[in-house]
């Protein structure tokens, strides 16, 4: 008898462990569904009015399996441009889905992370040299609508009053959810749309901190509120960070409407993303704003969901920009690189935070620093070993040595570790030090924080400078003033951190597009978030200095709006070739865009088409058009398969003969990127473009050609002659690779050019 309970004893605890194994072994999932077919199948005799067909589906999954101790968990169903749904799985679970009759695809979930009073100055939106800008006149009175997918918003913010606005658009069909200290009458003519998504967050394991989050669309991060504020803020006068970056402060279009979609925790789930671009194409949106990715390597555009979003979107009419991401200076860094997202770099404006520190051997050094207090006089340098313990160099928690740092300067060096130069400046503020050199180990950036206590941030080339000094010297000591805020620097620059191209999803689109104002950039901040974001740091902002292809992203976001205003019939596509061949390569000192990963020249892969230019983006005499059929026959040409590309034209057959014929460089996008052999002698590659006119109705183009080293570039006809707007015309340019002695390693860039009067519409080759 005993042991017959033994047996049976064992038999629970297996049971039970298979259980447990069944109820833990679970992911969230984003799943789609052909519609036809589950219309037709079995489901629909499931399905009622209080039993939706996700549902049907799912109670299906949990009634095929009694080990599963749960059944699927639904996070969102979508009905609208994407069928499907998210839900969490288990193995067996995904594995019986898999064989239901209507599955198309199953994508596992993946945590992403969120990667100004001078830039509309710098820009020329307040017009310059006596002309009106485009922020002049009838510009401004139209009613676009951006979306904002990131942190949430601080809805009392100046930037978001609505005094003077007219009505709420009709067609807006968006709403405000209530939430944690969020309401719906937080919401007005300039915020008109508040929405919240954390199911994906949550499926994930992870936790919402209440303490330090909001459950609601309400911004604890600040991101969200710099983001949109820079997109579309109102126009504020006298904003400032502790008095430095003094003066009006506005968003790129500062009279439109802004609607938020928090999905960082701070963390941002793809299901989220996905379900609040989703709901924001319901809801109306003209502009979708995105300043988030993933941090590795972009992936093919059938495997990534805010690709499909961003097509379903582009199918809408709806202008969708992402930032590039803040993974340079590496080659193939570069996310969110689908052809149909306007893929945005970093670079800075003229505006610096000059800070002069000058070390005992009488060697000076100019770094940034928001400070702007009095100069730290004579003090000793302290570093590594004279700091502290292993870790010093680095200023981790517990590595510094009050009793060696206190009243002297402390070097920090960036680590492996995941710390911002504030956590560094907090630690060395702990430990009592009277200030913190911050160094730099790649490029020349200045993209500075609003540290705790007095700061310089160096470049790489002077970071070695002090840091050799300091390992030679027996006692070394520096002095640091600070100078406030400059104007008239030499810009844009394309920002160290900046993620390049190539595109690995698409090597035969250059990504990043476009590069704009990514460094230092001033714009709204919440009321009880600190500057630095410490909890620690008792001051607050009305405004704050933030960098970031995040930054960048909004920038183009909004001018993207502005000429939505403008042009209210444009595609979005047509908006995107404005923003590219209107863009500019030389800087404000007539000198080549420089790169401050080596001071060398910046290449398209890091700036794209060049730097945003919202004048001429408004009237750029010609423009790149590519239709929804266009993007298909694109990813026909890339070899997709028909259930890949059914992800994103749901009842989608098979390639046409013609779309097999294609290739991948044929796609009518305003750039050219040509990839000979390395061994290539001789041979030639040609593609065609279409370009239609929306100048001047009787005018005559000709092209002039800057062709890339170790090749040639013939382009028939070599003049475009056209006799009323909206009139297209074809041309195709011919690369031949010219014969070497020695395979080609890196890659060469040129440029082919349209020229007509004022016109110059231009587009990079590579």
């Amino acid at each position: 008898m005993k042991i017959l309970n033994a047996a049976i004893m064992l038999l629970l605890l297996a049971l039970m462990a298979a259980i447990s194994t069944a109820s833990t072994d679970k992911q969230a999932y984003i799943v789609r569904m052909d519609k036809t077919k589950i219309t037709n199948s079995t489901f629909s005799s499931l399905v009622s009015i209080t039993k939706p067909w996700h549902q049907a589906v799912l109670e299906s999954l949990a009634d095929g399996d009694e080990l599963e101790a749960t059944p699927p968990e639904l996070l969102y169903s979508y009905e609208t441009a994407l069928f499907g749904f998210a839900a969490k799985l288990s193995s067996k679970q995904l594995e019986s889905l898999k064989n239901m009759d209507g599955f198309m695809s199953a994508v596992p979930d993946k945590m992403l992370s969120l990667h100004t009073t001078r830039s509309p100055f710098f820009l020329g939106l307040t017009g310059k040299k006596g002309k009106n800008g485009p922020w002049s006149g009838s510009n401004l009175h139209s009613d676009v609508i951006i979306g904002v997918v990131d942190s949430g918003i601080w809805p009392e913010h100046v930037s978001f009053r609505d005094h003077g606005l007219s009505p709420v658009p009709e067609r807006w069909r968006g709403t405000c959810e209530k939430g944690t200290k969020f309401s719906p009458s937080n919401c007005n003519k300039k915020l008109i749309g508040a929405r919240y998504f954390y199911g994906g967050y949550l499926a994930a394991g992870e936790k919402i901190n209440e303490t330090n989050e909001y459950v609601s669309t309400r911004d604890a991060s600040g991101h969200g509120t710099h983001t949109a504020s820079t997109a579309g803020g109102n126009f504020v006068e006298q904003a400032n960070l502790f008095g430095v970056a003094n003066g009006s402060a506005a968003g790129m279009r500062y009279t439109a409407r802004i609607a938020a979609y928090k999905v960082c925790w701070p963390g941002c789930s793809t299901i989220d993303i996905l379900t609040a671009m989703m709901k924001a194409i319901e809801d109306g949106v003209d502009v979708l704003t995105l300043s988030l990715g993933s941090t590795s390597e972009a992936v093919p555009y059938w495997q990534d969901y805010l690709a499909i979003a961003s097509y379903f979107a582009f199918k809408s009419g709806i202008f969708v920009a992402f930032s590039a991401g803040n993974s340079g200076p590496w080659a193939y860094t570069a996310v969110n690189t689908a052809p149909w997202i306007m893929t945005v770099a970093a670079s800075t404006i003229d505006r610096s935070f000059p800070a002069i520190i000058k070390l005992g051997n009488g060697e000076t050094f100019e770094g940034s620093s928001f400070y702007t207090g009095k100069a730290l006089k004579g003090l000793p340098i302290v570093y590594g070993k004279t700091a502290g313990v292993t870790g010093a160099a680095h200023c981790i928690p517990g590595t510094l040595n009050p009793k060696l740092v206190k009243g002297k300067l402390v070097i920090c060096e960036p680590g492996d570790e995941y710390m911002t130069q504030s956590e560094r400046g907090e630690q060395v503020k702990l430990a009592g030090a009277a200030g913190i050199l911050v160094m730099s180990t790649v490029g020349e950036d200045l993209a500075n924080e609003p540290h705790v206590l007095p700061d310089i941030l160096l470049g790489t080339s002077s970071s070695k400078a002090v840091i050799k000094y300091v390992n030679s010297t027996k006692a070394p000591i520096g002095t640091i003033v600070f100078e406030g805020t400059t104007y008239g620097n030499r810009a844009p620059k394309l920002a160290a951190f900046s993620s390049r191209g190539p595109n690995l999803a698409g090597p035969d689109v250059i990504k990043p597009d476009i590069t704009a104002p990514g460094v230092d950039i001033l714009a709204a901040w919440p009321a009880e978030t600190s500057p630095s974001t410490l909890e620690s740091d008792k001051r607050r902002v009305s405004f704050n200095i933030v960098s970031g292809t995040s930054i960048s992203c909004p920038h183009v976001s909004g001018i993207a709006a502005l000429i939505k205003s403008k042009h209210k019939d444009w595609s979005p596509a047509a908006i995107k070739s404005a923003v590219m061949t209107t863009a500019y390569t030389i800087d404000n000192k007539g000198k080549p865009i420089s790169d401050l990963k080596s001071h060398a020249l910046a290449t398209p892969f890091g700036i794209g088409s060049g730097h945003v230019d919202p004048i001429k983006a408004s009237d750029p005499g010609l423009i790149y058009d590519i239709t929804a059929d266009d993007y298909i026959s694109y990813l026909c040409s890339l070899k997709y398969n028909e259930s890949q590309i059914a992800l994103f034209e749901e009842g989608f057959i098979e390639c046409k003969k013609e779309q097999l014929a294609m290739q991948p460089g044929d796609l009518n996008y305003p750039s050219f990127a040509v990839n000979f052999n390395r061994k290539a002698r001789n041979v030639t590659i040609t593609y065609k473009r279409t370009v239609t006119n929306v100048g001047i109705p009787k005018s005559t183009y000709k092209v002039s050609v800057e062709a890339p080293k170790g090749a040639y570039v013939i382009v028939r006809p070599k003049v475009l002659s056209f006799k009323k707007l909206n009139q297209k015309l074809s041309y195709k340019v011919s690369f031949i690779g010219l014969s070497r002695k020695k395979p080609v390693v890196n890659s060469a860039f040129g440029s082919l050019m349209w020229v007509s009067g004022n016109y110059r519409v231009k587009v990079p080759l590579q």
